[in-house]
Order: structure tokens, then sequence, then C-alpha cells
């Protein structure tokens, strides 16, 4: 484990450019190069996307991101490449020759982080393309959006599970910047990840804070 550890290190400086892993995300990869199902409920900006794409770089095969934003997808994708990493994304906003591209390079084993829209992975045809295919990881962002006992709710990652299953039996990583006790237990529950290792980072931000001042010059304070 210490090996594997020292490998993320590595590709956390060299690839990524950072110095080391912050808190929470070490102790998320720890437990994903481990093959541990994980839950991490870190905060906006504290870099979930490290916490699946270093692991992705050290496992053998393909690992398959959950994400409902195209535009995240886009971003994430660009910015891997960007990085000489083989990342593409699978939405509803492509040609159907564009998707067969991106399938056929994973069916090659030429696709190292495979991004793809809830609706698209519950599609039977790509579950027919990638089903064969051999995977390391399954990763969920936006993971509050399982639970209808939080904001976000999408009713297509209900049936992550029963995908999941279908495709492979592989390690799980959920990953959401919010989420409250009720929404953790039903991300848990509907992922089927029980015994998952669960990491919520504080929210707390010594950069930000609440100011109340008397009102006094109206005009000038608000310009």
């Amino acid at each position: 484990m210490s090996v594997l550890m020292e490998r993320a290190r590595t590709v956390v400086r060299e690839v990524f450019g950072h110095d080391e892993l912050r808190a929470g995300q070490d102790d998320i990869v720890r437990a994903v190069l481990n093959g541990n199902d994980v839950l991490g409920v870190l905060p906006t900006g504290g870099g979930k996307s490290l916490c699946y794409q270093v692991p992705a770089l050290l496992f053998p095969h393909m690992t398959i991101v959950v994400s409902p934003l195209i535009a995240l997808m886009k971003d994430q994708t660009e910015r891997l490449r960007a990085r000489g990493i083989a990342a593409y994304a699978v939405h509803g906003g492509m040609t159907s020759g564009d998707v067969n591209a991106v399938m056929s390079e994973a069916g090659r084993g030429g696709v190292r982080l495979l991004y793809v829209a809830p609706e698209r992975l519950a599609s039977a045809t790509f579950r027919r393309l990638v089903r064969p295919m051999p995977i390391s990881l399954l990763t969920v962002d936006e993971a509050h959006c399982i639970s209808e006992w939080g904001h976000d709710f999408r009713p297509e990652y209900r049936r992550l599970r029963t995908i999941f299953d279908e495709i492979k039996r592989v390690p799980v990583i959920a990953l959401t910047a919010t989420a409250t006790g009720k929404v953790q237990e039903d991300i848990l529950k509907n992922l089927d990840i029980p015994n998952a290792v669960t990491y919520k980072a504080s929210f707390n931000r010594p950069n930000l804070f609440y100011e109340v001042r008397p009102k006094r010059d109206v005009n000038r304070e608000i310009t």
C-alpha cells in the first residue's frame, strides 16, 4: 500500500502539478487504492476530482465517471487531455459517429477515464458496448443527485447500482460537496455500498468570514 501511495504522490506532483494531496484527498485516495468502496463529502473547491483521477492513472484498466453535467464533463476531459491523459466523454450532445469513435478507442484500451451521463449509461446499447471492457473503478460524481432528500435529484441516478452490477462489480467511489446525514445514508443505500469508507471534510474556510457593520453611507457602501 505504501508503494501505491508513493506512486500516487508522484502522479500528483508530476501530472497535476501539486506539491501534495490535501488531508481529505490523501485519505480517500488511500482507501480507493486499497480496493474499498468510498463516499467522500468535500466542499466545493476541495479537490474531489483528484480523488478518482489519481487512482485512475494507477489502476490497470479504465475508470468510468458518471457525471450529470455536459459542461462539467467537457471541462474535465479538456483539462485532462491537456495533461496528456486519455480522457473522453459520452453524452447526448454528441453525434453517433463521435460516440462510436470514443467507444472503439475504449474497446482498444486507449481510454483511461470515460465520463458518461447517467442517461447514456442507462442505454442498453451503451451497456452492451462497455460490458466486455475491463474496468477498474466506477465513480459517481455529484452523488447527492441520487437522493430525493437532497437538491438536484436525478431519477436516473437511482438506477446506477443495477447498471453497475450489470457492467462489472468493481469498487465504487461516490463524491459530493453537499450531503446531509440523511442524503449520505441514501447514497450508500441506493449504490448498495453499506460498508463504504466514508470521509467528510471540514467545511470551515479560514479565509472566509461574516461581518456585520452598522449602515452609515449607503450610496458609497454599495458601489
